[in-house]
C-alpha cells in the first residue's frame, strides 16, 4: 500500500513538471507569433513586440513592400537601394525612425517620404547624393533629427523648408563646396546641434551661422583645407560645446571664440597645432573640457597657456610631441580631474614632479598611461610608477666657452662659440652689450645658431662690447662672457693681449706732429724762393687797349670808339 502511494505521488510530480514546461513553450510561441507576423519580410528580422524591423545588409535594391503594422523603427542600412520614388514606403503612419545610411541612393523624388507623418529620425549618410531638390523634406513636419549625405555639392535654400521642429542636423558636403550653405541653414531657427563635414574651404567666413541663435552644439569635422577662422565666424552663436577636428589649424584660434562665455567643451583634436601660447583661451571661464589630442604636432605649451580657465577639469593632449607639461601652464592645478598625456615623448624630470606630488593619487590618466622616453634610466617606465624623488634635474654647465677677447675688422663675420650641458637640456641665450636678449631666430646681422653660438655678420664698430652667454634650466644657470673689438675697415688687427696698437693715442700724436712740421717747412721754403725770384726780375708791367662799341641814344645812331688803357700786373 505504501509503495502504491509513493508511485502515485511520483507520477503526480512528473506530470506537474511536464505541465510547466508545456506552459512555458506555449507562452514563448505566442510571443514569437505576436512579434513576427506573417507579413514580416523574409530578408528582415522583426523585433519581439517592440515594433523594430531590421533589414541591415540584406542586399535589398528597393525597400520591402510588405511590412508589419505598428512598426516604429525600420533599419535599411548597408543595402543596394539606388532610388527613392513617390510612395516608396507606403503609409507607415507609426514609423518614427528610418535608417537608409550606407546605400547607393543618388536621387530622391518629390513626395518620396509621403505617408511618414510621425517620422522623428531620418538617416541618409553614406549615399551618393550630390544634391537634394527643395520640397523633398516637406512631408516630414515632425522630424527632429536628420543625417544627410557625405558628398553634397550644393544645398539649395528651400531644402529644409517645413522642418520647423528639426533639432539635430548632420550635413556632409563635398570638397568642391567652398562655403557653408547659410541660406539653407538660416531657416532652421530651432536647430540645437549641427555637424558640418567635408567642405573644401580654407577659411570659415564671418556670419557663416547667421540666424541660428538657438544652436548650442557645433561640430566642424574633416575640412582638410580649413586653416583659419575669421574673427566673426561664430559671432551670432552662443555655444556650450564646439568641436573643430581633422582640419588644418596650425594654432588655437582663440580670437574667434573668445566671446563664447558659456562654452563648456572645446575639442581641437587632430589638427597640426604646434604650440599653445600664453592666454590663448582667455575668457572661457566656464570651460570644463579641453581636447588637443592626436594631432601629432603639439610640442610646446607655454606658461600661462590655460590661465583664464578656472573651471577646467579635463585636459587631453595625448598623441603629440610634448616633452613636458609644466605646472605654470595652469591657473589652478587643484581643479584638474582628468589628464590625457599618453603617447608623448615625455622627459620624466623635475618638471613633472608636481603631477606626482599633488595629482597622482586621484588623477584620471585616461586610456593610455604616460610613459617616459628620457632620461635613459627610466626609458619605457610609466610615469605613475615613479616616485617624486626620482624626477630630478641637473644644473647647467657651460662646457664650450667663448674666447675672452675677440678682435675682428669691420665688415667681417665673427662667431662666438658657446655650449652647455645639463638636464633638462638648458636654454642657451646671448645678451648683447646694450642688454638686448639675442635668442634664436632668422633675420638680422646677429643670429643665434642651433649649437648655441652667436654669429655676427658684417661687423660694425657699434657691435663692440661685452657679450654674455647664459644657460638656464629649472635646476639653475651658468654664464660666460666674451669681449668683442671691431676695428676700422681694412685695418690689420691683433689680439688684445699682443701689446699696444700702432694707432693708440701716443703714437697717433707723434705721427701728426711730424707730418705738420714737414708740411710747414716745405711751405716756408717755397715762398722764400718765389720772393727772391720776384726781387731779381723787378716789377712787371703790361698795357692793353680795348675798343668798346656803344650805341648812341640819339636819332643819328652813330657809334663812337672809346679807348681804355688797362695796366696789368
Amino acid at each position: 500500500m505504501l509503495g502504491k502511494m509513493k508511485r502515485l505521488k511520483g507520477e503526480e510530480m512528473l506530470w506537474g513538471v511536464n505541465e510547466r514546461r508545456w506552459l512555458i513553450l506555449t507562452l514563448l510561441l505566442l510571443a514569437f507569433v505576436r512579434g513576427c507576423p506573417a507579413d514580416c519580410p523574409t530578408s528582415c528580422t522583426c523585433g519581439l513586440g517592440n515594433g523594430t524591423v531590421v533589414c541591415h545588409g540584406a542586399q535589398l535594391t528597393t525597400p520591402p513592400r510588405l511590412l508589419p503594422d505598428g512598426m516604429t523603427r525600420l533599419d535599411l542600412s548597408s543595402n543596394l537601394i539606388e532610388w527613392l520614388g513617390r510612395g516608396t514606403f507606403g503609409n507607415l503612419t507609426e514609423l518614427q525612425e528610418l535608417d537608409l545610411s550606407d546605400n547607393l541612393v543618388s536621387n530622391i523624388e518629390d513626395e518620396a517620404f509621403c505617408g511618414l507623418p510621425s517620422l522623428l529620425t531620418l538617416r541618409l549618410r553614406g549615399n551618393r547624393l550630390d544634391t537634394i531638390q527643395p520640397g523633398v523634406m516637406r512631408a516630414l513636419p515632425n522630424l527632429r533629427s536628420l543625417q544627410l549625405g557625405d558628398r553634397l555639392s550644393h544645398v539649395e535654400a528651400g531644402v529644409f523648408a517645413g522642418l520647423a521642429r528639426l533639432r539635430h542636423l548632420s550635413l556632409g558636403m563635398a570638397s568642391a563646396a567652398r562655403q557653408v550653405p547659410i541660406a539653407s541653414l538660416s531657416s532652421l531657427r530651432g536647430l540645437r546641434s549641427l555637424r558640418l563635414s567635408g567642405l573644401g574651404a580654407r577659411t570659415l567666413e564671418a556670419g557663416s551661422f547667421h540666424g541660428l541663435r538657438h544652436l548650442r552644439h557645433l561640430r566642424i569635422d574633416r575640412w582638410p583645407q580649413l586653416e583659419e577662422l575669421n574673427p566673426g565666424a561664430l559671432d551670432s552663436l552662443n555655444l556650450t560645446s564646439l568641436s573643430i577636428t581633422r582640419c588644418n589649424l596650425s594654432s588655437v584660434p582663440g580670437h574667434s571664440f573668445a566671446h563664447l562665455v558659456y562654452l563648456r567643451c572645446l575639442d581641437l583634436s587632430h589638427n597640426p597645432i604646434t604650440a599653445v601660447h600664453g592666454s590663448a583661451l582667455k575668457g572661457l571661464a566656464r570651460l570644463r573640457e579641453l581636447r588637443l589630442a592626436g594631432g601629432g604636432h603639439l610640442a610646446e605649451i607655454w606658461a600661462g597657456a590655460f590661465r583664464g580657465l578656472p573651471s577646467l577639469r579635463a585636459l587631453d593632449v595625448s598623441g603629440n610631441k610634448l616633452v613636458t607639461l609644466e605646472e605654470a601652464a595652469f591657473e589652478s592645478v587643484g581643479s584638474l580631474e582628468s589628464l590625457g598625456l599618453g603617447s608623448n615623448p615625455l622627459a620624466c624630470d623635475c618638471r613633472l614632479r608636481w603631477l606626482l606630488q599633488a595629482k597622482a593619487p586621484g588623477l584620471d590618466w585616461g586610456r593610455r598611461l604616460p610613459t617616459c622616453t628620457d632620461p635613459e634610466g627610466v626609458h619605457g617606465v610609466q610615469l605613475v610608477e615613479l616616485g617624486a624623488a626620482e624626477l630630478t634635474c641637473r644644473r647647467p654647465r657651460i662646457n664650450i666657452r667663448p674666447q675672452a677677447q675677440v678682435s675682428v675688422a669691420e665688415g667681417q663675420t665673427v662667431r662666438l662659440a658657446c655650449g652647455a650641458v645639463g638636464w633638462p637640456a638648458p636654454l642657451v641665450n646671448w645678451v648683447a652689450p646694450d642688454l638686448r636678449l639675442l635668442s634664436g631666430g632668422k633675420g638680422g646681422r646677429l643670429q643665434m645658431l642651433a649649437d648655441g653660438s652667436l654669429e655676427i655678420r658684417l661687423a660694425q664698430a657699434g657691435d663692440s662690447g661685452l657679450y654674455l652667454c647664459t644657460a638656464f634650466n629649472l635646476a639653475g644657470n651658468d654664464s660666460a662672457s666674451a669681449h668683442l673689438l671691431v676695428s676700422g675697415w681694412g685695418t690689420p688687427t691683433t689680439p688684445a693681449s699682443a701689446g699696444p696698437s700702432l694707432l693708440d693715442p701716443p703714437t697717433l700724436t707723434v705721427v701728426l706732429t711730424l707730418g705738420l712740421a714737414c708740411f710747414l717747412g716745405v711751405t716756408v721754403f717755397c715762398f722764400t724762393l718765389l720772393l727772391l725770384w720776384s726781387r731779381l726780375k723787378g716789377p712787371i708791367k703790361r698795357t692793353g687797349s680795348v675798343e668798346v662799341l656803344r650805341h648812341s641814344s640819339s636819332i643819328s645812331a652813330q657809334s663812337e670808339a672809346i679807348k681804355y688803357t688797362t695796366k696789368m700786373l
